[in-house]
């Protein structure tokens, strides 16, 4: 299974990915821990893209590929932006960082998905789930 949609940078659009993991979910029979967890994944990562990567900008698009190879499901976003320093990313658990907003969405995404990978300098992210 492939899929590819295409949305612009506005929050209102998160809705169209909502509904695409809900038919992917139904497609596949996740069971519901594991259709949970692509869910807050995948919305983290559509929200950082539309947020931080595009700027809210909704002349950008951010693109969205679903890759189903059993076991594997791959969900990838990829948004217009400059892409972001993913390795310095701080741990939003350790005490000095516990005030702070950053790095919230990419330590959600790291805990939900088996796997996760950034290429293009950040601003893509590939989410891995095995399935």
């Amino acid at each position: 299974m492939r899929r590819e949609i295409k949305i612009p940078s506005k929050i209102e659009s998160i809705s169209v990915v909502e509904n695409l993991i809900d038919e992917i979910s139904i497609e596949l029979g996740l069971v519901a821990d594991l259709y949970g967890n692509v869910l807050i994944a995948v919305i983290e990562a559509v929200t950082n893209a539309i947020v931080h990567g595009n700027k809210l900008n909704d002349n950008k698009d951010v693109l969205i590929q679903v890759d189903y190879n059993y076991p594997t499901l791959i969900i990838s976003i990829a948004d217009e932006g400059n892409g972001f320093p993913f390795d310095e990313i701080p741990d939003p658990t350790k005490p000095d960082n516990v005030e702070k907003p950053d790095g919230r969405g990419v330590f959600l995404m790291r805990h939900l998905a088996d796997d996760i990978t950034f290429e293009k300098g950040g601003s893509t992210v590939n989410l891995k789930f095995k399935v």
